[in-house]
């Protein structure tokens, strides 16, 4: 089979296993009420990603081995990438990856035939550090790292944020323009993102829906920050928003730019935000686990006259906490 046909069947096979395409009312009820499919993820590196859409951060020109994971007993995999060059291994369940020479998004689709399980990746090929001279990348801003006391390093590189990608899904309930920093500039604009943190984000938002209340993700007030702009913040020198490894939150479904009323008392205020970091703390309780090290830093905020009240989550590796 060539490779656009491959392409086009593993992908029409992974809209009907993930619900990428449509369906009638009726197909959906069917579904509803169908057992559930095999789970599905895959290690790409030493990257997990869990389906149905999840992504892998890479420079050009890098190698990298990968293997999916299924609960069914005899899968039957295929995998095709939109990019880069896919090679079989001795392992029906691992193939090495190739990422091309030029940055941008490729993603990658498994499907287990048999099982009746597919994922999307989506394979970030970044810009690599070296390139941002001067502080600057392709004239967009970004200022000197600090170095020293870092505990991080330096970034390995950057996603580069397109008018045409910045909507691509970096997990099943974020996306890549939630972590842009907020600086003005055009495009393109470029991101570091750590995929432990938006692990987190995923495991807090899951939380938040277990205990009953609504939300479809998290709003997210501050992703990364490039030194320049956390400078302009007079923010902490080594600020974790500069590794993309923070993000300030709060959960807004009315859409009015403020923290929902979560304890139910009527109003937007400490207290909810209080609902969320007890949530968040449930996931540095739990530590180590198969998605890396998700404990970090947690803080609270009240309200401003710039800003509601919202949570700062970050995967810093270790715990701290501040604002009450």
């Amino acid at each position: 089979m060539g490779n656009v046909q491959r392409l086009s069947g593993v992908m029409a096979l992974c809209a009907a296993l993930l619900g990428f395409a449509g369906s009638s009312a009726t197909g959906e009820t069917a579904a509803r009420s169908a057992a559930p499919k095999p789970r599905i993820f895959a290690r790409i590196g030493d990257q997990q990603v869990y389906g149905p859409v999840g992504s892998a951060f890479l420079l050009p020109g890098r190698q990298v081995k990968v293997r999916a994971f299924v609960s069914s007993l005899d899968p039957r995999f295929q995998v095709v990438a939109s990019g880069g060059q896919v090679t079989n291994t001795e392992r029906d369940d691992q193939w090495t990856w190739t990422a091309p020479r030029g940055a941008g998004v490729y993603p990658l689709w498994i499907a287990d035939e048999r099982g009746g399980a597919g994922m999307r990746v989506n394979l970030f090929v970044m810009v690599p550090f070296a390139r941002a001279a001067r502080g600057k990348l392709n004239g967009y801003p970004i200022g000197r790292y600090p170095r020293g006391e870092s505990v991080y390093g330096l970034p390995e590189g950057f996603v580069e944020v397109t008018r045409e990608n910045a909507d691509t899904p970096v997990s099943p309930h974020f996306r890549l323009s939630q972590f842009v920093c907020k600086q003005e500039s055009g495009y393109p604009k470029y991101v570091v993102l750590e995929p432990e943190l938006v692990a987190k984000l995923e495991r807090l938002l899951a939380l938040v829906n277990q205990h009953g209340i609504k939300a479809t993700t998290l709003e997210i007030m501050s992703g990364y920050r490039t030194p320049k702009y956390n400078r302009s913040l007079r923010n902490v020198r080594y600020s974790a928003h500069q590794w993309g490894r923070a993000a300030d939150v709060y959960i807004d479904e009315d859409h009015d730019g403020v923290m929902d009323d979560l304890n139910g008392d009527g109003r937007s205020d400490f207290r909810d935000v209080r609902v969320l970091s007890e949530l968040a703390e449930e996931i540095d309780a739990g530590g180590e686990d198969e998605d890396g090290n998700l404990v970090g830093g947690l803080g609270v905020y009240r309200s401003t006259r710039h800003h509601g009240p919202f949570v700062h989550v970050d995967v810093r590796g270790y715990v701290a906490r501040w604002g009450g």
